[in-house]
């Protein structure tokens, strides 16, 4: 093997152990990062965290970060945990900031192994394409901030996309940062109330997000993040 090929190989490895690891992952730890396994060992997590707080945290954040880093089943359990354990808040940041930091560990990835020579190629495109890349570059803080808040955008391809348009660092770890931040809170809040949905021998509604009272909200926040891009475009119109 040459050279160049095996550089080109060392740059795409974090990126294949990455997918290589959601795809173990998927089949052998779906029955551990579950609702149930949550339910059967609550009593020893909320004693551990009662006799090592500190550690329960720093365990939790780091766990957080694996799961969402490396694609594994039961983000959103593993969301309903922070705030069974820690409350809403400070549940809620415990958990955006180990999303923020997976997140990030995926984004780099990304860009060390594919996210150069793929920008390279965008940049060169013309019609539609260029189109596209140009809006996205012109209005980066908007359109990072709505991938983030649209629930239906999968987390996983929501750090991919920007790793590939050649969005600063800074600018990506702020927008997953705060951009995550209302779905978490939603999340986590259902998450605190776990010790009634256990006593009930019900199930937690991870639907929730879609309901009118939570995705109405939410909406309106995706509208605000988009607001720049229409008076862009409607200044754009005056101007021409």
């Amino acid at each position: 093997m040459s050279e160049p090929n095996e550089n080109a190989f060392l740059r795409k490895l974090p990126l294949i152990i990455i997918v290589t690891v959601a795809i173990i992952g998927a089949f052998f730890l779906r029955d551990y990062l579950s609702f149930e396994a949550l339910r059967d060992n609550r009593e020893a997590l909320l004693a551990f965290r009662d006799e090592n707080y500190i550690l329960t945290v720093a365990v939790f954040i780091l766990a957080y970060v694996v799961i969402v880093a490396f694609s594994l089943p039961g983000a959103a359990i593993a969301t309903l945990t922070g705030g069974f354990l820690f409350a809403t808040f400070p549940g809620a940041l415990y958990n955006v900031i180990g999303a923020t930091v997976g997140a990030t560990a995926i984004f780099l990835a990304a860009r060390w192994g594919f996210g150069e020579k793929l920008g390279a190629k965008l940049e060169g495109s013309e019609g539609v394409v260029k189109q596209i890349k140009d809006g996205i570059d012109e209005n980066q803080w908007s359109m990072l901030f709505l991938i983030r808040l649209v629930p239906a955008i999968p987390f996983f391809l929501a750090n991919l996309i920007p790793s590939f348009l050649e969005v600063p660092l800074r600018r990506f770890v702020i927008s997953t940062f705060f951009g995550i931040m209302p779905g978490s809170i939603v999340y986590t809040s259902v998450g605190a109330g776990l010790g009634e949905v256990f006593e009930s021998g019900e199930t937690p509604n991870l639907g929730i997000i879609f309901e009118p009272a939570i995705f109405l909200p939410i909406a309106g926040l995706c509208a605000l993040a988009l607001l720049p891009i229409v008076i862009k475009a409607i200044r754009g119109k005056k101007e021409a």
